[in-house]
């Protein structure tokens, strides 16, 4: 038998034999044989050359689970049964560089020992699932406990586990996430060699066609090292359950939310459920810059030159699915807002140099009155967009920069058209243009429903983004009235391009709000930092203050979530919170954030002041 031997990054990668093109795994046709109550599944894991680019990028050696008799694929195979099922499972180590420790492969719900398979041998394992919800299994060829400690091949070790429920099998949606990155032994000097969904990258990724109306069933499992917020264009989703490798929550009605971004952490799974009520070319992608970026693209992307480049389908990659949802042939669509009375807004999208060391401050500037204000006049944040629900409004969107941008109106329902990811959205007879340097752009939507949403650059999003190109976008409800004062917008960004970069809160590194005691404020929380999620905390010495929870992502909360609790929130990139917050006493509160590792990413002060009426 053949040996060879190949050096990743300092990781040797083993094997035997010849090396198999490891195919792509979209997670619709479940492995093995099925029958009277017992799944029959002979396993075998093994190293092979995987293309995430398709032909269109180079190949990556890595290890893969397959199903004996059919190849490895990325992900492994899909492991579906309904509940009650008793699965026999037997599993191959082809891999030849010691043993293979394989976990997930045991009663559901519930825990078990990881699996040993040495190098050239096969173990077998039986268990059955008695709880349904969507689990996962995934490999280690070097015995590590946690998915965080895997990196390089073996990352690509993984699976998907869906349990059906008595009532069948739904017409749904299996995405599997995935990260490769290379031998780095600490995790924050690991660079992303790909970043895929079912094994590939977009725009190689799937691209769904549905029709107006229809009900789509998504489960997204997060088998990867990192966290990924991940954010639906234009519909809201409702969030039915969270889950892990060992256990899966299905929540009631009473329980169950919406939102348009969900955190999805490290070994997690979601199921989601939305509405398809609107014709049109849809995104949905990890909100993490990094993870749909033109870095992972295997090949050189050509200068972004000229009016007609695609920043969609030439420069973005990653984590990124597509919708294209066709009319319905008869029915009585929902028609473009044609409406000719609208409110008109002129938002100059600006640039001043040297704000951030040598490079340039991007920020977004409302235009009030006929004058224009200076080219340099950036403010970050841009100022709050403040609209009214029903109340149809134009923004006239003016690229004053040296380089084009797209602007998305992020968790907005409205026509494709207008989303703002230039070279998609739309449909077939009308894709939105990039907005070219000098040129304009006019929005027109009409807000469906009140709460907290964001603008921002969805145009070179791990430059644009950290410069400054971002700002709160609200919806008040007819005859409310915006208070400045009580109605306060904390936005977490990032200070400039530059990495590693600290974070900001409301464009301050060191922040510090005044407030009055036992006032009421409205706290619209919004995380458009492009690099990671944030810890954020308000303390009194150490102990989490209380706030009341009012919405998440526009969304008001159901009764039993809209609760008084610990102002300690995890808040991923892309997700809005709305808090109602009343400080008790005069002090000083301190204003933490920590990204995920845990790490001070910034500290400000919330200086508790007496109210004038007190004084």
């Amino acid at each position: 038998m053949l040996l060879r031997t190949i050096i990743i990054a300092g990781l040797s990668l083993a094997y035997t034999g010849g090396m198999d093109e490891i195919r792509s795994n979209d997670n619709r046709t479940p492995a093995g044989r099925l029958s009277h109550g017992v799944l029959d599944l002979d396993l075998f894991a093994g190293a092979g050359t995987w293309f995430p680019e398709e032909k269109d990028g180079p190949g990556h050696q890595i290890y893969a689970f397959g199903e004996v008799g059919r190849g490895l694929s990325n992900p492994g195979p899909l492991i579906r049964v309904p509940v009650g099922t008793e699965v026999r499972t037997t599993v191959r180590n082809t891999i030849g560089s010691g043993a293979l420790h394989v976990h997930g492969l045991h009663d559901r719900p519930g825990t078990g020992a990881d699996l040993l398979v040495p190098p050239g041998e096969t173990r077998s394992v039986r268990f059955r699932v008695t709880a349904p919800g969507t689990y996962f299994y995934w490999g280690s060829t070097r015995g590590v406990a946690t998915l965080q400690q895997r990196y390089g091949p073996e990352s690509q070790l993984v699976g998907a586990l869906i349990v059906d429920s008595s009532n069948g099998r739904p017409s749904d949606h299996v995405f599997v996430v995935g990260l490769e990155d290379d031998a780095g032994l600490v995790p924050p000097d690991r660079h992303v060699r790909a970043a895929v969904v079912n094994g590939r990258s977009w725009p190689h990724s799937e691209v769904a066609t549905l029709t107006s109306g229809d009900t789509v069933r998504m489960r997204w499992i997060n088998i990867s090292d990192r966290v990924h917020p991940m954010h639906l264009h234009g519909f809201y989703f409702t969030v039915n359950s969270h889950g892990d490798m060992a256990r899966d929550t299905t929540y009631d009605t009473a329980h169950r939310r919406q939102a348009i971004t969900e955190l999805l952490l490290q070994g997690q799974t979601i199921s989601l459920t939305w509405v398809a009520d609107r014709p049109g070319n849809w995104l949905m992608h990890c909100h993490m810059a990094a993870h749909m970026s033109p870095h992972l693209r295997g090949k050189p992307i050509a200068a972004e030159m000229g009016n007609h480049f695609n920043h969609t389908m030439s420069a973005m990659a990653g984590i990124v699915v597509g919708w294209k949802v066709l009319a319905r042939a008869g029915s009585s669509e929902v028609k473009p807002d044609t409406r000719s009375q609208r409110r008109s807004l002129r938002l100059l999208v600006q640039q001043a140099p040297r704000r951030y060391g040598t490079e340039p401050g991007l920020g977004f500037v409302l235009q009030n009155g006929n004058a224009a204000p200076r080219p340099d006049s950036v403010v970050i944040p841009g100022a709050p967009i403040v609209l009214t629900r029903g109340e149809a409004v134009q923004i006239n969107v003016v690229n004053h920069l040296s380089e084009p941008t797209s602007v998305h109106w992020h968790g907005m329902e409205l026509e494709s058209y207008f989303d703002g990811v230039s070279g998609w959205s739309g449909d077939a007879n009308r894709i939105s243009p990039q907005v070219n340097a000098g040129d304009s752009f006019a929005v027109r939507f009409t807000p469906p429903r009140a709460g907290t949403f964001i603008y921002h650059a969805h145009f070179h999003e791990e430059r644009q983004l950290s410069s400054g190109l971002y700002g709160p976008l609200i919806v008040l409800e007819p005859g409310d009235t915006f208070d400045a004062d009580t109605d306060r917008q904390w936005v977490l960004s990032q200070s400039g391009p530059a990495l590693p970069a600290q974070l900001m809160l409301n464009g301050m590194t060191r922040p510090v709000i005044d407030v009055e005691a036992r006032r009421a404020y409205r706290i619209r929380l919004i995380n458009i930092n492009p690099t990671a999620p944030v810890l954020l905390e308000v303390l009194s010495d150490t102990v989490p203050i209380k706030w009341r929870a009012i919405a998440k992502d526009g969304a008001d909360l159901p009764v039993m979530q809209a609760v008084l609790r610990p102002a300690r929130l995890m808040i991923g990139v892309g997700e809005a919170y709305d808090f109602e917050l009343t400080p008790e006493r005069a002090g000083e509160l301190q204003i933490r954030g920590n990204d995920a590792a845990g790490r001070a990413r910034f500290a400000g002060v919330l200086r508790v002041q007496e109210s004038n009426s007190q004084r």
